[in-house]
């Protein structure tokens, strides 16, 4: 890590995302803090938190940007005939911390432990209570069987993390985030890294310099205020 450039507490500037390593890829700086300044800073510039509880806070832009373009959105057969169903419920930001702990504890295959420290719970749940986290849930029995969680600025959508506890709960989510988003004209939505999971919802991956220029046009627009919108309406 001695390379790499350590932030300074109070300090919320970042290197030039260009700087960041080839490998490991998008490693661009370590330290600072999860203060809502530093992490509206970081999200600006395309840079976003990445680390265990063994290491400081790691920064991170890597080259190709994982995205999706809301109206790219790829429903198969069968997740239509799922979303065409009328056995769930779909809300926007009823549940926030509890999609926030369910990203954290729910196992995923091939992964030891999670990203979500508590740090990172309680910094988005900051963000949440400023407005500008938002989660999407999945209910079924009114029970809450799967979401996902993200930040809003301006145009772009900064995906962070899903889950299910049933099949394709969270591909319900994403498909009416993504189609919430389009009929608001949302520009992109950040997937930050690749996964067979995203790819097969139909995202892409994209230069570093290509997703910087749609941050530079889209950032500082208003972001519209569909978080209090019926959510079940758009794909049922």
């Amino acid at each position: 890590m001695t390379d790499i450039p350590w932030l300074e507490p109070h300090n919320c500037m970042f290197p030039d995302t260009d700087e960041a390593l080839q490998e490991p890829n998008g490693l661009l700086a370590v330290g600072g803090d999860l203060t809502p300044s530093r992490l509206l800073e970081a999200y600006k510039l395309g840079i976003f938190p990445w680390y265990d509880d063994s290491q400081p806070i790691l920064w991170w832009s890597p080259d190709p940007r994982t995205v999706l373009f809301p109206a790219d959105i790829h429903i198969s057969r069968s997740l239509g005939k799922r979303l065409r169903r009328d056995n769930y419920r779909v809300s926007c930001d009823e549940s926030f911390e509890q999609v926030v702990s369910s990203c954290a504890t729910t196992y995923r295959k091939g992964q030891d432990g999670t990203w979500i420290t508590s740090a990172m719970h309680r910094a988005y749940c900051r963000l949440h209570d400023m407005g500008i986290a938002h989660s999407v849930e999945v209910w079924i029995d009114e029970q809450l069987a799967g979401g996902l969680y993200g930040v809003a600025i301006g145009r772009v959508f900064f995906g962070e993390s899903m889950f299910s506890t049933q099949t394709d709960a969270s591909k319900i989510a994403f498909a009416h985030l993504a189609k919430q988003l389009h009929a608001s004209g949302f520009a992109v939505i950040d997937c930050q890294v690749n996964n067979p999971h995203l790819m097969s919802l139909g995202a892409q991956q994209i230069s570093r310099k290509r997703f910087t220029e749609l941050l530079t046009h889209n950032i500082d627009h208003e972001d519209p205020n569909i978080w209090h919108d019926d959510w079940n309406r758009c794909l049922k």
